[in-house]
Order: structure tokens, then sequence, then C-alpha cells
């Protein structure tokens, strides 16, 4: 429930269980009176007691609103007596002591007694002269000459009038004490379903402000604040994943940095030192001068080639680096990759083949530039890790209902079982053998981050002493 349709419940209910309860009373109080006490507490006896009182009270406020010169014209008197004559009434107009209009001859006791209870508001207004019990009501009169003078009008009354007037407090009372109870209730109720949630994200959020991001915002309380404590969770869960990211971010920085520095600590103390042989005039012909510098130009290019590694690392793991997606045959693109790669590879006594399980052309989107260093990558890898007298690559490839499948299998030395899932980590060398080899240790980290980024996926199979397998998947798209 949202907290609009609580607050219009809550009204409602506010206004309508006092009504209901005051209702359940007064009919409590009609059997009562009527079964117990054996007064006849009916709607006509009711509604003749209401015309009374609403005669006296109409009549006295005629006399309180006309001119203090009016009250002693004998006409006006003689209205008021026939306005009250509708309920069988009596005025009698006093000045001081003096009796200026009665319509009824009371004794003077009796008029005290009706000014006296006047005055008694814990009373029932009702005097007793003669036989007879009149409902009272007295106006104060001002007249012209400052004198003060009493109104007392008279209404003969029946049987139930103090009951009535018993049952008018009675369910107003009750009205009143319900009222206020389901009031409190309601409020108290309402605080509950809105303060104390919002109490509770007053906490998470002070934790949060505190940077402890590890407690869970629990969705509770009306709609509006559910969606609440949903949008700070939601931000709690950004937050500590912004940060965790940062962490990750700020641990690959310090691996990069102490891994490159140590991958480039090699060629550049090999430099130094053929440099140095160079100064101390250790290559002392000119063939061993050129070989120094050859080794040191070497050695000069495989930094070039880690640095560039790394720059491309970091622009990929930040996705900094824009790809050109282009829609392309896949059987011509490798055809291609492999006459890139096919006289290199001749020199190293290794052939590649590409074959195909095609029934006809089949396209993927892809950055051509980029997906061609992934192929080289994995190819060098095969060529660096070779161990046997003939080498042989080949590239398979083949589909299913979604996904083109392109498998590029050496016969190399492979990959341990426990290692196969590894290759892809940055700076990772299965062995001692492969830390020995050239290069900066991240080519099939950038291959990771260029399949991925093609929304693919990338992974190895070893086939112990018979080579590796790395196959990459891709969404293919119709020829349309």
């Amino acid at each position: 429930m949202n907290i609009k349709k609580r607050l219009i419940l809550s009204n409602t209910i506010t206004i309508v269980i006092p009504f209901v309860i005051t209702i359940i009373a007064a009919f409590l109080f009609i059997f009562v009176s009527s079964r117990i006490f054996s007064k006849d507490v009916n709607y006509d006896s009711f509604k003749r007691f209401i015309f009374i009182k609403t005669q006296l009270s109409d009549t006295s406020n005629a006399i309180k609103n006309q001119s203090s010169s009016d009250i002693e014209d004998p006409k006006f008197q003689q209205y008021l007596y026939l306005k009250l004559s509708n309920i069988n009434g009596d005025l009698i107009i006093l000045k001081n002591d003096t009796v200026l209009f009665k319509s009824k001859d009371v004794n003077k006791i009796d008029m005290e007694k009706c000014l006296m209870q006047s005055k008694n508001s814990s009373q029932e207004k009702i005097v007793t002269i003669g036989i007879i019990d009149y409902m009272v009501e007295v106006a104060p009169l001002r007249f012209k000459d400052k004198e003060i003078g009493y109104a007392i009008l008279l209404a003969p009354t029946f049987q139930q009038v103090g009951t009535f007037e018993k049952f008018i407090i009675f369910i107003f009372g009750v009205f009143l004490i319900t009222f206020i109870a389901v009031n409190i209730f309601m409020s108290y109720f309402l605080s509950k379903r809105i303060i104390k949630p919002l109490s509770l994200l007053k906490m998470a959020v002070a934790d949060i402000s505190k940077g402890d991001l590890n407690l869970e915002i629990v969705e509770v309380g009306d709609q509006e604040i559910r969606d609440l404590c949903a949008d700070f969770e939601k931000m709690r869960i950004q937050l500590k994943d912004s940060i965790r990211l940062k962490k990750k971010y700020d641990d690959n920085r310090t691996m990069l940095v102490s891994s490159i520095s140590h991958d480039l600590k090699t060629p550049i103390t090999s430099i130094k030192g053929y440099v140095k042989g160079v100064l101390d005039g250790v290559a002392n012909t000119p063939e061993k001068v050129e070989r120094y510098l050859k080794t040191v130009y070497s050695k000069s290019e495989q930094m070039d080639v880690m640095i560039d590694d790394l720059l491309l690392y970091s622009k990929l793991d930040l996705s900094q680096l824009p790809f050109n997606f282009e829609k392309t045959d896949i059987i011509d693109y490798f055809n291609y990759c492999i006459n890139e790669c096919t006289l290199e590879l001749e020199k190293s006594n290794i052939k590649i083949s590409l074959k195909n399980d095609f029934k006809g052309p089949k396209y993927v989107k892809i950055d051509r530039e980029r997906l061609m260093r992934v192929i080289l990558n994995i190819i060098d890898n095969s060529r660096k890790y070779m161990d046997k007298k003939q080498g042989e690559i080949t590239i398979l490839l083949r589909e299913t209902n979604s996904s083109i499948i392109i498998e590029i299998r050496d016969n190399g030395s492979g990959i341990k079982e426990n290692d196969v899932n590894k290759i892809f980590d940055r700076f990772y060398r299965a062995d001692s053998a492969r830390s020995e080899a050239n290069g900066s240790g991240l080519g099939l980290a950038i291959a990771k981050q260029i399949v991925e980024g093609h929304k693919g996926t990338i992974w190895a199979v070893g086939h112990e002493n018979k080579g590796t397998s790395i196959l990459i998947s891709l969404g293919k798209i119709s020829f349309e």
C-alpha cells in the first residue's frame, strides 16, 4: 500500500470508527434505559425534546440580539410570548426586582429558583413550579437606563427530559473519547509504518557515509518507502561495485607495473652489458661490434613490443579502445590470415592449414584488425613453444545454431591440465621453459580482452603431449 492510500484509509477509519462506536453506544443506552430503568427513550420523545430545546434557544437568541429599548416594548414582549406558545411555554421579564412581563403567575421564590438553576451548569436546568416541571432558559438583559434584568423562559417538560440530556452528554462523551483514542492509535500506527522504515534507512545511510557498504538496506514499509529503500540499495551496490572495481584497477596497475618492470629488466640488463662491452673495448673487432650492436637492437625491439602490448592491454582493460565492426565472411578472412603468416611459419618448419565444416558462406561482425591481432598472438605462441621437428597448426571452423566456433590447434608440447585456464592471465607462463621465452606475457590476455570486446568467448583445451587447442566462439549473423 502506498502512503496516499494509507493516509486516506487512516483518516476514514479515524472518522468512521467513532461514529460506529457512538451509534452502538446509543443503542445500548436506549436498551438499558428502556429495559432496566423503564424509561421510554423513543424517537418521538427525542424529537419533542430537541424541538423544545431549539425553541428555547431561538427565543433566548432573539432576546440577546434586540436593543435595550425593544425589551421594554409590550409588542416585542407579546411577540416573545407567542413564540413560546408553540411549546406551551411562558415568559417572565425582570428589571432588578420588578416584573415587567409575565405570562404565568410565578412567585418570587420560584423566580429565584429559576435564576439559581440557570447558573448551575452541572445540573439539569429543570425547575418544578407547583406540580409541573419546566425546562428553564435565562437570558441576561441590560436596559437603556443601564439597569440589569433577566428574561426567564419556561417550557413544560416531560418525564424523559433528564434522560435525554444524559443521553446527549453520553453519546457526545463516547464520540469524543473514541475519536481521541482512535486518532492516537492511528497516528501511532501510521508513524510506526513510516517513521520506523525511515529510521532504518537513516541508519543505513549513516553507515554508507562512514564507508561501510556491507549492510543490506531492507525494503520495508509502504510502496514509496520501499521504492526509496530499493534506490538506496542500488546505490549501495553500485558504490560497492565501484570501490571493488577501483581496487581491482589499482591492483591491476600495481601488478602491471611490477610485472612489466620485471620483464623489462632482463633486456635492459642485456643492453647495458653489451654497450659496456663496446665501451670497454671487449668488442675489439668490427665483427664483434656489429654482433653486439645487433643484439642491442634486438633487445630494444623486444622492449618496444612489450611496451606496445602493455599500452594496448591497459586500453582494453579500461574499455578505452574503440572497435570498428564489419560484416565479414569468416572463410575468406581466415584464408587471408593464413596467407599473412605462412612465410614466417615456414622459417620455423611449421605447416598451417584451414579446415571448415560450413556448407556455404558464414558471416560474423568483427573488427578485422583487432581479431587479426588475436589470431597472430595465438599462432605466435604455438610457434614459440613448438617442440616438434615438423610443426603443424590447424584452424578448424564449425558452427552451432547461434555461433561460429574457431579452433586453432597445434601439435606442440601442450599444457598441463591444471594450467590450461591460467594461460589467459597477465604475464602467466606455464613452466620454466615458457618463462625463458621472449615476449611481454600479455599476448593471450590481450586476445581474451579483444574476444570479449566482440561479445565472444575464448578458452583452451590441452591434449597432453599432443598439443593445445585455443577455441573462440563468436555470434554469427545471417547473409541478408
